[in-house]
């Protein structure tokens, strides 16, 4: 019985020995199988050394909850018809034939006339003797009223006189005496609304030589002047002669 017990312990300690032996030989085979490099750390030169900080971790913290979409309401369906609505055309009247209507009649703009016509109309034309024609004349004074002939000192036709309106108003009417052969202007006639022979004197003086005329008239002469005064019984001028 005995040596029953002391050959178990001696197998005991047989396999205990050979355990930690097996153990010690497979510990020495796997340090000699790893390489050096992984036995020891690799050092990594400064130049490829990253010199970054390690990324820093991100932490949401709590706050106010993000703002809900705002939603636009549609407008109204009868706003939108009333903006696609087409606008009301407004038909004009119809119009009767048998009554068209009065029409609108407006006084043309007086035209602007130079300003020594304005002051005295048959003095202006006076200036414009053996110049003007009777197209020139018409263009300022309008058109002709009418024309008779005019004769010379022995009752020779020679010429023609034409009427026109004087558009200052200064005048009853002014005549233009154009030559016959020439056509061009060579005596401008005046009828004056209301003027006396004393304040014709007035507007040109200068010395005057005086002859009687038909019809207990009178005829009067400027002698420092083209003018030839005509004057009725009365001492009313009739007509002024400019040449």
């Amino acid at each position: 019985m005995t040596y029953l017990r002391l050959s178990l312990v001696f197998l005991a300690a047989s396999g205990l020995a050979m355990a930690s032996g097996g153990s010690g030989s497979d510990k020495n085979d796997g340090a000699d199988r790893i390489p050096p490099s992984a036995a020891r750390p690799a050092t990594v030169p400064p130049v490829l050394r990253d010199s970054e900080p390690a990324d820093s971790i991100v932490v949401r913290l709590p706050g106010a909850p993000p703002p809900e979409p705002v939603v636009v309401a549609p407008p109204p369906v009868q706003a939108v018809a009333k903006a696609v609505e087409p606008p009301v055309r407004h038909e004009p009247p119809p119009v009767s034939l048998d009554d068209p209507g009065r029409p609108i009649l407006k006084r043309a703009p007086r035209p602007a006339y130079p300003p020594e016509f304005e002051r005295d109309s048959a003095v202006y034309c006076q200036k414009l003797i053996g110049q003007w024609t009777l197209e020139d004349a018409g263009m300022l004074l309008g058109e002709a009223h009418g024309g008779r002939p005019a004769f010379d000192d022995r009752r020779k036709e020679n010429g023609t006189i034409y009427a026109f309106p004087d558009p200052t108003g200064h005048y009853r009417q002014l005549e233009l005496d154009f030559d016959g052969e020439t056509g061009a202007l060579r005596t401008v006639f005046g009828y004056p609304w209301n003027l006396t022979w004393q304040e014709c004197r007035r507007q040109f003086a200068g010395n005057v030589s005086s002859a009687e005329a038909n019809k207990g008239r009178r005829f009067y002469s400027y002698l420092n002047r083209r003018l030839d005064v005509l004057v009725d019984q009365s001492g009313k001028v009739i007509s002024l002669g400019l040449y």
